[in-house]
């Protein structure tokens, strides 16, 4: 008798994929825990930096507030003239199929007018008169022919000409509909218009007095490194909560990486990594002048681990990519990604701006090792980000 062992085995199978599944929903729950943890750590540090940042300069806290006043305005009016731009191509496209109907209706009216000239043509008998007249049967039933063929297709022009009135009268009431609505949007982006004036307005002022506070190279070189501190020490604390949980899961070999990425946005660089930006202070980084609302792309795969306002670089995203690596990407407009999402190599996560009290849009991008600043340029397939 020979036993048949395909059954215990399966069973086998099944118990031993029991124990992997359980250790792969214990370390998803981990990772999903770490991340947790690590977000809870960021918003701390957010929290801590950006208050110990504005309680050393009140001035940097009304600027915080002027921006992101701004960026609110700008991206509501943008999104109301989008809206506005939506709804007036729905118009056209409604005035266009009104015009095309009215086109029809006319041709409709054309066909119709043609067939009752080709009726009368044909003759006044009735079909009574022609049922009794039998002199000559073939030409009787050619004149009935004629007489239903005629018939039947003045029904199909009236009918047709009926419809094309009823779609007339639809559209009619579409565009009054869409015309009431395009006033409304026109309104409300007025409105929207007039609030990101008043925030841009807040803005300079605060900005001309950022200025007069700076009037020696003294004053501004006391902020310049007052700002650097700042970005220091949030580093610190972001490298210190990083080692306590695991490598962003699509983290790839950044370390191999150099000489091969892209660029985070198109524009032409002002400033590159160790050039002298005031007595004693040197950029750590590149600054990449560009245009407002330009897509600022991540150099790699990696996790947000910070998206927040931050004195000197304003709105700023830091990515990390795992090994030690951080990439660094300042005066944003707006930021697409929040801590913890995660990033691929190319991906849109921020706007280009010029917050951090910046006079044009551009980017401060940084690449950071362990904590240290490493020139960029290296790194990077081309040697200008130009388009």
């Amino acid at each position: 008798m020979r036993l048949n062992y395909r059954p215990l085995i399966a069973l086998l199978i099944v118990f031993l994929a029991l124990p992997a599944a359980r250790l792969d929903a214990a370390a998803t729950a981990k990772t999903e825990a770490e991340l947790r943890s690590l977000r809870e750590k960021i918003d701390r540090i957010t929290q801590q930096v950006s208050r110990d940042a504005l309680e050393r300069d009140r001035l940097s806290g009304s600027l915080k507030a002027a921006e992101l006043s701004v960026g609110q305005a700008r991206a509501e009016l943008t999104r109301a003239s989008r809206d506005y731009a939506d709804r007036s191509a729905r118009r056209a496209g409604l005035a266009l199929e009104r015009q095309q109907q009215q086109q029809s209706l006319l041709n409709q009216r054309a066909a119709l007018a043609a067939q009752l000239r080709v009726a009368y043509m044909i003759g006044r008998e009735e079909p009574l008169k022609l049922l009794l007249n039998q002199q000559d049967p073939l030409h009787s039933g050619r004149l009935f022919t004629y007489y239903g063929y005629f018939g039947r297709a003045r029904a199909g022009q009236i009918s047709e000409i009926q419809t094309q009135v009823q779609r007339l009268d639809a559209l009619d009431v579409a565009l009054g509909q869409q015309q009431t609505e395009l006033a409304s949007i026109k309104a409300a982006q007025q409105q929207q218009l007039q609030q990101f004036e008043r925030a841009r307005n807040d803005r300079q002022q605060v900005l001309a007095s950022l200025t007069a506070a700076a009037l020696t190279r003294e004053q501004s070189l006391a902020r310049l490194k007052s700002q650097q501190a700042d970005l220091e020490g949030l580093l610190q604390q972001l490298n210190r909560s990083l080692k306590s949980v695991a490598p962003p899961d699509n983290a790839t070999a950044f370390g191999r990486s150099r000489g091969a990425l892209s660029w985070p946005v198109a524009g032409e660089v002002t400033a590159r990594f160790g050039d002298h930006r005031a007595s004693g202070v040197k950029w750590e980084g590149v600054v990449i002048a560009t245009e407002r609302d330009a897509p600022v792309k991540a150099v790699a795969a990696g996790r947000v681990v910070y998206a927040d306002w931050l004195p000197g670089l304003g709105l700023l995203a830091i990515v990390d990519h795992g090994e030690g690596y951080l990439s660094l990407y300042g005066h944003n407009d707006r930021l697409l990604k929040a801590v913890g999402e995660p990033v691929q190599a190319g991906e849109p996560i921020a706007a280009a701006g010029d917050t951090g009290g910046r006079a044009a849009p551009e980017l401060y991008f940084e690449i950071r090792r362990g904590g240290r600043p490493v020139d960029p340029a290296p790194w990077f397939r081309t040697r200008s980000p130009s388009p």
